[in-house]
């Protein structure tokens, strides 16, 4: 493993290879967009990660409800993948294998633990997949008032799980059969900046080097994803890699050494990050109008960054990372790209950003 280091070429021979194999098995437009997140956070923070998320984002409270496993809130935003946040009750949990890190502390139950996509024949899809020794989390599809949904097992090469939802009745929302309406008093503030926040971006996943192929293969294996593109930073052991399903869709983002870590002092930011907070997501992007503003607003609420706003018009886009919520242990960083800039990326900001994450 000591000279193990992270090279396109195998990927991207392989990225073809899933591809033709998914076709193969007649996966090809079942999986949609990203319907939502759902982020658990510790009991005693459930409360306070909904009012952080009305607090610093564009997104509203539009249930919440309590079911015998966990209690959820969910804020939806127009146009945006819905975040679900969570506080279990008990029970087992299959993503603590894979929480546990230098800074984690007791905080165990605290993550971003499944991307939820759309799928248009859940009962075919699951067929397909569970013959090709996918495993999910139930025995069966669950069925609710308002869908259909099921979910992986949490990946070994992410702690992610992957989700699918079949939705029947949208207005029934995303409570279960047993819930029961939940009262939080909270109120959004009435901010002007708060309306320039927009939908969920992408969200990036920090990955071991050694697993940054499995990562991706095996997401694009489960979706209808494509893989886009990877900014290496050489000087930092980190690169950023990139899969979409259209140009204007929720992003997939994995980010991992090029070679795996060795040192706090020579493994990089990236590496160093799973050291520290464990196989997850680092951060999740919010497309943001007036960003110099916005930004500038937010700091004068409270709002704290670990990086400059980085970036220009001229570049394409600008960006900046806040410090990590102490209650979902989720960095936000706030995105503007500018005059139909498609590049995504730029290899700049990414070292920059980067570099940033080093105080973590």
């Amino acid at each position: 493993m000591d000279d193990f280091h992270n090279d396109d070429a195998v990927l991207l021979q392989n990225v073809e290879k899933v591809y033709a194999t998914r076709s193969q098995a007649g996966l090809d437009g079942l999986v949609g967009g990203l319907v939502c997140l759902v982020v658990n956070t510790e009991p005693e923070n459930f409360v306070g990660a909904v009012a952080e998320l009305l607090r610093y984002t564009g997104f509203t409270l539009a249930e919440a409800f309590a079911a015998p496993g966990a209690d959820t809130a969910v804020l939806s935003l127009p146009g945006s993948a819905d975040i679900l946040l969570t506080r279990r009750k008990g029970g087992d949990n299959p993503f603590l294998p894979y929480n546990a890190g230098a800074k984690v502390g007791d905080r165990l139950g605290t993550r971003l633990e499944t991307f939820v996509y759309v799928c248009h024949d859940l009962e075919r899809y699951v067929a397909i997949q569970t013959g090709r020794g996918v495993r999910f989390l139930t025995p069966d599809i669950v069925r609710a008032p308002g869908y259909d949904f099921i979910q992986t097992a949490p990946s070994a090469f992410t702690g992610n799980s992957i989700g699918f939802l079949q939705p029947r009745d949208r207005a029934a929302g995303y409570a279960p059969t047993e819930a029961m309406p939940l009262r939080l008093e909270l109120v959004k503030p009435a901010a002007a900046h708060l309306t320039n926040i927009g939908r969920l971006d992408h969200v990036a996943t920090r990955v071991r080097a050694k697993d940054r192929d499995p990562a991706i293969l095996e997401f694009l294996a489960l979706t209808n994803y494509h893989f886009e593109f990877a900014v290496y930073v050489e000087s930092l052991n980190s690169i950023t890699n990139v899969a979409r399903l259209g140009a204007a869709d929720y992003a997939q983002v994995f980010t991992s050494g090029i070679s795996p870590f060795t040192t706090a002092e020579s493994s990089g930011p990236t590496e160093m990050f799973i050291h520290n907070w464990g196989l997850r997501a680092h951060h999740m992007a919010l497309e943001t109008e007036d960003i110099d503003a916005v930004v500038e607003a937010l700091r004068a609420d409270g709002m704290r960054y670990i990086s400059d706003l980085v970036g220009s018009r001229e570049e394409g886009l600008k960006q900046v990372f806040t410090v990590m919520s102490p209650t979902t242990f989720l960095v936000t960083e706030y995105i503007k790209r500018f005059d139909g800039f498609d590049g995504f990326f730029t290899k700049s900001n990414v070292t920059r950003l980067t570099k940033a994450t080093e105080k973590q």
